[in-house]
């Protein structure tokens, strides 16, 4: 299982850096193989071209780590702090990322598997930030909120120029700020949940634009 995993991500790198030269699309498994120091045989039962391209959110959850997260920090700058590891660690592949995710956007197969990985990857930044139980709202309702605030981070990512995060940075606080208003709402209109996050401000009291969609 875990030289599986190897190999998995050994071809996911490689796959990602051959994707900044040429679309997604055009990727052979066997080039891929080439790049990554493998052979074809290495993938047989293991990986294909679309099982690497699935593997891509996993892969990069993993940079989302506790370590070095104050765990007397708000619940919000926890996540913060957590959620950018991710696109820190993504920025190395940049390129290849953003030929991968549009091809995803236009493959029927991954996109319904996508909302899948979307929470996963929230359920894997809420435990690295302390925050997978059910204080402050379902661990249900977090995880479809933090999913949403990953994916609507990712857009603002891919969109940056400068390598200063600025854009990546905006967007992850705003969408946090709104996920936890509406956390807030929901613990208060309850009654079942002790909140675990700061209490909303006049501001983030009243829905902002677009907080509840795109």
């Amino acid at each position: 299982m875990a030289r599986n995993a190897s190999i998995i991500d050994q071809g996911l790198r490689a796959a990602l850096e051959l994707a900044a030269e040429k679309p997604w699309a055009s990727l052979t498994l066997g080039e891929i193989a080439l790049r990554a120091d493998l052979t074809l045989n290495d993938f047989h039962g293991i990986a294909t071209r679309e099982t690497l391209a699935d593997a891509v959110d996993a892969h990069f959850d993993r940079a989302m780590s506790a370590e070095g997260v104050a765990s007397d920090d708000l619940p919000r700058e926890r996540l913060f702090e957590v959620i950018m590891l991710r696109f820190e660690a993504m920025e190395e592949f940049r390129d290849g990322l953003k030929s991968l995710f549009s091809y995803r956007e236009t493959a029927p197969d991954h996109l319904v598997r996508l909302p899948a990985a979307r929470a996963a990857s929230a359920r894997w930044a809420l435990a690295s930030a302390g925050l997978d139980d059910d204080s402050g709202g379902p661990l249900s309702l977090k995880v479809l909120a933090i999913a949403f605030v990953i994916a609507r981070t990712e857009r603002a990512w891919r969109k940056e120029t400068s390598g200063d995060f600025a854009l990546t940075m905006a967007a992850l606080d705003k969408s946090l700020r709104a996920a936890e208003a509406r956390m807030g709402w929901i613990s208060r209109f309850s009654g079942r949940f002790t909140s675990n996050t700061a209490k909303p401000t006049q501001e983030n009291d009243a829905p902002e634009n677009g907080a509840t969609g795109e």
